[in-house]
């Protein structure tokens, strides 16, 4: 079988082991006779990944009993609206820090139904770092703060997350999700689309401070309500079952590799080994973020012109690696390192990235 080195942004690697599970049990699950794409969603099998699932996803992000966990669709493009819909009641206003495109996105959304305030943005400086404490400037009572975690398009990451009060946080987690240890508690809500950290696309966890259900607005169609999900396990309707099957066998891969705070050091390691080539460049390759606010999942640079990139994407797709080429919107080069990269794929690409400099440099 003849594979590449996946950076691609999104749907982006799995872990090779899980694939190869996956590919064993594909016309027959446990002896069943059938796939898990072809079982009812109430069956006791999907039943039993639908809660190992959950109870495995609460453990790794180090979750308390007050929360709940839901796998529902749509993409964290649709929890941009239901965020709002479920949280901003008539007459309130949600924060917004935005340091990046998704968090442009998120806002835009949020305007929709009621007033967002924008309490920080980086956009001056081209979304290069995230804003410092000093930089916020949150209404007098926010029904919620909304952040993201980590931009895709910019590789912009929060290295720690600010301090902001009472006000119910809510983080759009998608490209770092279990990527790193977080303290769940200080989040009321998070989300994140699957297909980057956690499995493919079609399924979107959402971690949830079910104290919050008290206050959702009440006027939400059925499958826009959290408390819909959490009454029903989020077996309301049909979920995305084989997205789901595939996320619990991410779920037990992190837990061999040691947990998350051992797939944050191997995330550390990894990120490394491409910023130090881009540091040691010479201004070769220039980074997009600033240091401190540098993406360990997406590593964002630019090369002397628009036609050494061009060179660059095209030389490293012939040596076996893809997807390096940056979003359409902003240009440049960028390297997606989720968690199911290891460390010898990016040392690979370091190895490119310096003989491509001094070749072409």
């Amino acid at each position: 079988m003849s594979t590449v080195l996946n950076f691609n942004a999104g749907p982006a690697a799995l872990p090779p082991s899980v694939l190869e599970k996956v590919q064993a049990e594909l016309l027959d699950y446990q002896g069943r006779g059938m796939s898990i794409m072809e079982m009812s969603h109430r069956s006791k099998e999907f039943e039993a990944i639908n809660t190992r699932a959950e109870a495995n996803f609460k453990r790794l992000i180090g979750a308390g009993d007050g929360y709940r966990v839901l796998f529902v669709q749509g993409g964290a493009s649709t929890q941009f609206a239901t965020v709002p819909m479920n949280f901003l009641p008539a007459g309130g206003t949600a924060d917004y820090l935005v340091t990046g495109t998704w968090g442009e996105k998120a806002i835009e959304e949020a305007a929709v139904f009621g007033k967002a305030h924008l309490a920080a943005s980086t956009k001056a400086e081209n979304y290069r770092r995230v804003p410092t404490p000093g930089e916020i400037d949150l209404s007098p009572e926010p029904a919620y703060v909304h952040l993201t975690s980590n931009e895709t398009i910019q590789g912009v990451q929060y290295p720690t997350f600010p301090d902001l009060g009472p006000a119910p946080l809510v983080a759009d987690m998608s490209s770092d999700i279990l990527s790193r240890p977080i303290d769940a508690s200080q989040f009321a809500l998070i989300y994140a689309g699957a297909q980057k950290n956690l499995g493919p696309s079609g399924v979107t966890v959402v971690l949830l401070r079910e104290s919050m259900l008290e206050k959702a607005n009440k006027g939400v169609a059925t499958m826009l309500r959290y408390s819909t999900h959490v009454k029903n396990n989020s077996l309301y309707n049909t979920p995305p079952m084989f997205g789901v099957y595939v996320l619990d066998l991410v779920l037990q891969w992190i837990d061999g590799l040691g947990g998350v705070a051992a797939v944050a050091e191997r995330n550390a390691a990894k990120a490394a080994s491409l910023y130090d080539v881009i540091d040691e460049s010479g201004g070769y390759y220039k980074g997009h973020a600033q240091a401190d606010s540098r993406s360990k999942m997406n590593v964002t640079f630019r090369l002397p012109s628009e036609d050494l990139e061009k060179q660059f994407v095209s030389e490293a797709q012939k040596a076996g690696m893809v997807g390096l080429a940056g979003h359409r919107s902003v240009g440049g080069i960028r390297a997606s390192i989720y968690n199911a990269i290891d460390l010898p794929a990016c040392q690979a690409l370091a190895s490119f990235m310096g003989d491509f400099a001094r070749k072409n440099g």
